[in-house]
């Protein structure tokens, strides 16, 4: 049985940090291209930072200098170090796997930086 599991969300201030996680299990995570995905109040999903299966990372523009997307593959785990927040990062987080045939989803975790 495939999950992904994502922990580590919550209520944080502008400027805080948090890391999010994503435990994952039920598939060779070896071949999976690992990302996360956010989606806030009234909008539609954006893709916020992506772990290739090669160890090269990509963010948003949104996020970029601020987050830090990393991968355990010991773990079959990867996460993601969110810096400086602000209130336009407040959305659910979710962790999303990749693969040229399957793809899967977390089922989220809800990030909220207001003061």
């Amino acid at each position: 049985q495939v999950q992904l599991v994502e922990s580590g969300g919550g209520l944080v201030q502008p400027g805080g940090s948090l890391r999010l996680s994503c435990a994952a299990s039920g598939f060779t995570f070896s071949n999976y291209e690992m990302s996360w995905v956010r989606q806030a109040p009234g909008k539609g999903f954006e893709l916020v930072a992506v772990f290739t299966i090669g160890g090269t990372t990509y963010y948003a523009d949104s996020v970029k200098g601020r987050f830090t997307i990393s991968r355990d593959s010991a773990k079959n785990a990867i996460y993601l170090q969110m810096n400086s927040l602000k209130p336009e990062d407040t959305a659910v987080y979710y962790c999303y796997a990749r693969a040229s045939l399957h793809d899967y989803w977390g089922q989220g975790t809800q990030v909220t930086v207001s003061s």
